[in-house]
């Protein structure tokens, strides 16, 4: 988010975890970033690697160890909650912990966020729903179980 015009992260560049994620996507995902492609410089991330069940916590782990070896230049970051940061994956990856504080203004995000997601021709899609054709959006409510 450096400049405006700097893309959102592709598909292949984020993980979701789950606890129903596998050691299969969590494999794929690791050796994509970490084996070395010659004149890329993506930023690999995984959101809520805490939630990955123990036995794929484990094996990820095994496997960063063991892919490590061929490149010293990746970028992986991996997002947990901090109410978690007792499970396996926080843990082992503790050492290379950093608490992280946003280094932009909420308004400057949004407004990131809004420009790359803008739909361009505004059209009959889902996107005429949200607020200026903007293609995602977060509906809320402090009530629990009211129609969202």
């Amino acid at each position: 988010m450096n400049s405006p015009e700097q893309p959102l992260p592709t598909f292949d560049e984020v993980l979701l975890c789950t606890p129903q994620t596998s050691a299969e996507q969590v494999g794929l995902f690791l050796r994509r970033c970490l084996l070395p492609c010659p004149g890329e410089q993506r930023v690999y991330t995984m959101l809520y690697a805490d939630e990955l069940s123990y036995d794929v916590s484990c094996r990820a782990e095994e496997l960063f160890q063991h892919l490590q070896r061929y490149s010293s230049s990746y970028r992986l970051v991996l997002l947990c909650d901090c109410e978690r940061e007792h499970s396996y994956i926080p843990s082992a990856f503790s050492h290379c912990k950093v608490h992280m504080i946003p280094q932009r203004a909420r308004p400057e995000i949004q407004q990131y966020l809004q420009r790359h997601f803008q739909v361009a021709q505004p059209s009959a899609s889902a996107a005429s729903v949200f607020k200026d054709h903007v293609c995602v959006g977060i509906v809320s409510s402090k009530r629990a179980g009211v129609g969202k």
